[in-house]
C-alpha cells in the first residue's frame, strides 16, 4: 500500500486528523532539509510535503518564492534533490510528497520523472500548473508507479469541476483556503468551513486544507471538518528567519514550531 494511504487510514482508525507541513527542499541545504524532516516526524508530522525549487512558480507567494531563488541560485539540480531523498528515505518512512511544477516533469519526461521519484522514495505529487483537463497521462503513468496525483481545488472551482477533481485526484485532495499566492493570514474566509463540507460531499477521499494557516486556532477550527492541514509559508519563512544559525538549532526551532501548531489537532 502507498504510504499516502496507508496513513490516512491508520488515521481514521485512531479518530486523528493529519498534519502535513511543506518545506522547500535545499534551503537553507540540503543536509539541514533532511534533519528537518527528520525532526518533523519525530514530532508526529503525518505526511511531509517537500517543494522542488523553480524560477517562477504559480501560487505561490513571496516568502516560498525567496525560498526558491535562494536555492536556485546555489544551482542545485533536481537529480541531486532525489538523489537526497533516496538517501533520506534508508532513515524515515514518513510519506513524502513533492510540490513540482509540470515544466520540470515535462522537461524530465513524465515516466523520467516519476521512475526517479518512485526510486527515490516519494509517494506522491502535487503539480500546482497542471489542470484537471490536462492530467490523465500523469496521473495514469503516476498510478502504474504507485504515486498518487495530489490535485488542487480553489473556493472560485466551478461545482462540476469539483467533481471531476474529486474523481481524479488521489491520496488526497488539496483544497485551498484562500483565492490568491501562499502566505500566512491572521485570518481566514468564513466560508471555508462551508467549502469544506460541499467538498467532501462529493468524494470518500481525505480533504487537506493549506494556504494561510500558520495558529493553532486556524488548525483547530479546521480540523473539525478536514482530514488533514497543510502549513507551508510560516514554516518557510521561519526556516529562513534562523537560517544563519547552527543546523541543530534550526532543527530545534522548526521542530517546536510544529509542535505548538499540532496541539490544534488536540
Amino acid at each position: 500500500m502507498n504510504r499516502i494511504d496507508a496513513k490516512f487510514a491508520q488515521l481514521k482508525e485512531a479518530g486523528q486528523k493529519a498534519f502535513i507541513p511543506f518545506i522547500t527542499a535545499g534551503d537553507p541545504d540540503l543536509p539541514t532539509t533532511g534533519e528537518i524532516i527528520l525532526e518533523f516526524e519525530r514530532k508526529g508530522a503525518s505526511i511531509i510535503e517537500l517543494g522542488i525549487p523553480y524560477s517562477d512558480p504559480i501560487a505561490d507567494g513571496p516568502v516560498i518564492q525567496a525560498s526558491y531563488t535562494r536555492v536556485l541560485e546555489r544551482r542545485i539540480p533536481v537529480k541531486e534533490i532525489l538523489e537526497f531523498i533516496s538517501g533520506l528515505r534508508e532513515k524515515t518512512e514518513v510519506p513524502l510528497v513533492s510540490m513540482v511544477s509540470y515544466t520540470i516533469v515535462y522537461k524530465c519526461g513524465i515516466e523520467g520523472y516519476l521512475g526517479r521519484a518512485k526510486e527515490a522514495g516519494l509517494d506522491g505529487l502535487i503539480v500546482p500548473d497542471l489542470p484537471v483537463d490536462e492530467a490523465a497521462e500523469l496521473s495514469s503513468t503516476a498510478e502504474a508507479h504507485n504515486l498518487k496525483t495530489i490535485l488542487l481545488c480553489a473556493p472560485s472551482t466551478h461545482p462540476q469541476r469539483r467533481r471531476h477533481i474529486a474523481q481524479v485526484s488521489t491520496g488526497f485532495i488539496y483544497y485551498i483556503s484562500v483565492m490568491g499566492i501562499t502566505g500566512a493570514r491572521d485570518r481566514l474566509p468564513e466560508d471555508v468551513q462551508e467549502h469544506l463540507r460541499e467538498l467532501k460531499a462529493l468524494t470518500d477521499k481525505p480533504v487537506c486544507i493549506g494556504f494561510g494557516v500558520s495558529r493553532p486556532e486556524q488548525v483547530r477550527m479546521l480540523a473539525r471538518i478536514a482530514d488533514g492541514i497543510i502549513v507551508g509559508s510560516a514554516i518557510v519563512n521561519l526556516i529562513a528567519e534562523n537560517s544563519t544559525r547552527p543546523r541543530e538549532e534550526i532543527v530545534r526551532i522548526t521542530g517546536k514550531f510544529i509542535a505548538d501548531l499540532m496541539t490544534g489537532l488536540k
